[in-house]
């Protein structure tokens, strides 16, 4: 039998309870089919039991709050209820019913939960209150959990505080941070190795994009070092002068090279500076080894290759001050005199004995001597160490004369040769000269501040202080100074071997000029030769100069050329050789056009021909013509330049170039402080390219100026010692 046409068949039954009716039929709210009455229903029905009777595919758990709970489920597999794993109370969670809001209240909520601090805002900080002039000021700040955050830091605190990467595998420092943080997750140190060079090429990143923005043409120092590896570092450090005239340093290489040769020195200097970009070398610091001088003059070809150079490289080799002063000393210290042995030899007795050092403090503090300098014993290969030996152990004269007299000892273990009155007195005396050469150390030393200009300063200040000691009645002091005066005159007595970038840096002392260093030139060399030398900078500077000026003109920089007034003017006549051509012609105040005039064009024309052209001076000249500066008040060389380069444009770029140049190696020889410290004898095995992150990157991240002091404090501890409780035994 067929079926009737109007009734919907098993294809035309969607879901449980809908009917799709037949597009041909109407609509009947009843219909008549092979069983009881079906009411047309607006939505679905439940669903029978047999149709529930096997088991739903357990759903993923999407959200974190399963982290904290344990599921419940029924005998059909479904999640009813969530157990919390730190207080055990149970909450209902049906997927249609009740959901995960109950879930995450109560996790943020629980007492037993150590994460319940954590939330979705960051929380308050109330760190310590600053006083003001108008009451206490509170400081809130925001804090929120990052684990990203939290190994960042402790990849900083690493690389800053010179820590081993086993640091995060110590007992000490998980117990502090399972206190501390509970939730941070420690990592390895293998981690932290990973972090470690995450960190170093993002700051160098960053330190590229700076001297790419911020730089005009960089300095370089460099210098080589033997590490417990026994492989041979070099450390190159970048100087520069930004565009807010403050002078910046930074390490950008600490690698291995493979010898000391100049060839090798010099690949290594070019593949550095391509990799950071710099190819606008101005200088390179260096000591006086002779295969320095090789890697200068490689790599000055280079420059030239490039067009990158000043005066095709002429002033590009720097030598470093530090290195000839120390064998200007060095030479002089060589004969050493019989008092100094003395002294020498009572401070080593002292000091080979706890038992001696403490009776000699004991007499220094009967007699009332309140220094608290240690007495320290010098090396042969650092005159430095024999001035402090010298320095210190005049302070305890009348400890030692103390010293003998309670210990029997002293003057028969030192065969008698014990320093009396005399011996102290010529002690002072040469610890009087070597003062002078300290104190210059010092401040060449420096590499946070501008020394190029007193390069020059110092040097004519050292053969002042010989020439003193070679004219005095005392013979050790004359022989002293002679022998110093004779390795001086090896390197500073003839002006021809001499950088002149050392004249040029003293010029651009706005209080000095060309009138100080005419005035230093004759004193040093005489009248004749300083004379000489003095028109042959002033030649050289200018030649410099007009190099500057033809490079930055081009950019709008220069403003020594002459440049047209009112271009856009309407033009006139004037006078040149009897025929008239156009002129600009001004406008006078009343916007009327000024006429011109002829008399005034012909005498222009009339200086033309007699060969005085009315073209303006240079800034060179300006600034020379200029007054000097009254440097009471220690001139800032840095500021003054930054507040007049709107009047010297060019001079001011040349200036930045002269100014931003080291003149010692220190700057460089202090990573190799660091790396001692990093490369000591329990870390070893650190590659050479870890070696490099961990000290570029303390180099980049140190935010204080001021620089790592390692070596403790003898007046602080002893002060802090002598307040403390007495915790041991009874005496």
């Amino acid at each position: 039998m067929e079926p009737d046409a109007r009734l919907p068949t098993d294809d035309a039954v969607g879901t449980w309870g809908n009917i799709a009716p037949c597009p041909d039929a109407p609509v009947n709210p009843e219909v008549v089919v092979d069983g009881p009455t079906q009411q047309q229903v607006q939505g679905p029905q439940p669903q029978p039991e047999a149709a529930n009777a096997r088991k739903r595919k357990p759903m993923h758990k999407r959200s974190v709050v399963w982290e904290h709970y344990e599921s419940v489920n029924d005998d059909m597999g479904r999640v009813v209820s969530a157990k919390c794993l730190y207080c055990a109370r149970v909450y209902e969670c049906h997927s249609k019913r009740n959901g995960t809001s109950t879930l995450r209240a109560h996790m943020l909520a629980c007492l037993k939960n150590p994460n319940s601090k954590h939330t979705r805002q960051a929380l308050l900080t109330m760190p310590n209150v600053q006083h003001v002039n108008d009451g206490n000021l509170v400081n809130v700040g925001v804090w929120k959990f990052s684990q990203e955050a939290v190994r960042e830091s402790l990849a900083f605190m690493i690389v800053v505080d010179e820590l081993p990467l086993r640091f995060v595998d110590g007992m000490g420092f998980r117990k502090l941070m399972n206190t501390a943080c509970p939730r941070f997750k420690i990592p390895s140190r293998w981690t932290m190795n990973r972090d470690i060079f995450n960190l170093f090429a993002s700051e160098k990143l960053k330190l590229k994009s700076f001297l790419k923005d911020h730089s005009q043409r960089v300095s370089i120092t460099t210098d080589t070092w033997t590490s417990i590896q026994r492989i041979n570092y070099m450390c190159v450090t970048c100087h520069w002068i930004d565009d807010s005239w403050k002078l910046h340093k930074a390490i950008i290489s600490f690698i291995p090279v493979s010898g000391h040769r100049g060839e090798y020195i010099a690949k290594s200097l070019e593949n550095c500076v391509l990799d950071w970009g710099v190819k606008n070398v101005f200088s390179i610091t260096m000591d006086n080894a002779s295969s320095n001088d090789v890697a200068v003059g490689v790599f000055r070809k280079k420059l030239i290759s490039w067009g990158t150079g000043v005066a095709k490289g002429k002033y590009l080799h720097m030598r470093c001050i530090a290195h000839i002063l120390n064998l200007v000393v060095s030479d002089g210290l060589k004969d050493v005199n019989v008092s100094v042995k003395k002294v020498r030899d009572a401070v080593r007795y002292i000091r080979n004995s706890p038992a001696r050092l403490k009776k000699f403090k004991e007499s220094a503090d009967f007699v009332g001597v309140e220094s608290k300098k240690c007495l320290c014993l010098d090396v042969p290969t650092r005159w430095n160490s024999t001035y402090l030996m010298l320095h210190t152990a005049a302070l305890y004269e009348k400890v030692f004369e103390k010293y003998d007299e309670d210990e029997s000892s002293f003057k028969t273990d030192l065969n008698g040769n014990i320093p009396d009155s005399h011996d102290w007195e010529v002690v002072r005396k040469f610890s009087d000269c070597l003062a002078h050469f300290y104190t210059v150390t010092l401040r060449i030393s420096g590499s946070l501040y501008v020394t190029s200009d007193m390069h020059f300063q110092e040097i004519c200040d050292l053969n002042v202080v010989l020439c003193d000691m070679i004219e005095s009645d005392d013979l050790e002091i004359k022989n002293l100074g002679e022998r110093m005066k004779v390795k001086f005159d090896k390197y500073w007595g003839d002006p021809d071997k001499m950088n002149k970038l050392i004249f040029f840096a003293y010029v651009f002392d706005p209080s000095v000029k060309l009138e100080g260093m005419e005035y230093s030139l004759t004193t040093m060399f005489g009248k004749v030769r300083g004379v000489a030398l003095y028109k042959a900078v002033v030649d050289e500077l200018t030649l410099l100069f007009l190099e500057y000026n033809s490079i930055f003109e081009s950019v709008g920089g220069g403003s020594s050329s002459n440049v047209s007034e009112l271009g856009s003017q309407p033009s006139s006549t004037q006078v040149e050789g009897g025929n008239l051509a156009p002129v600009p012609v001004p406008y006078c105040a009343t916007g009327t056009r000024k006429p011109p005039s002829v008399m005034k064009a012909r005498f222009k024309q009339h200086r033309r021909e007699m060969g005085t052209s009315s073209s303006r001076r240079t800034e060179l000249e300006i600034y020379l013509d200029e007054a000097l500066l009254d440097d009471e008040d220690q001139i800032d060389v840095l500021m003054w330049w930054k507040f007049n380069s709107a009047r010297f444009p060019v001079l001011s770029r040349m200036a930045r170039d002269i100014l931003a140049v080291p003149i010692s190696t220190v700057a460089s020889e202090s990573a190799f402080s660091t790396g001692g410290r990093v490369l000591d004898c329990f870390r070893s095995s650190l590659t050479p390219k870890l070696v490099e992150a961990l000290i570029c990157t303390q180099n980049w991240l140190r935010a204080s100026i001021e620089p790592l002091v390692v070596e403790e404090c003898i007046e602080e501890l002893e002060t802090f010692e002598q307040g403390l409780p007495n915790v041991g035994p009874p005496v």
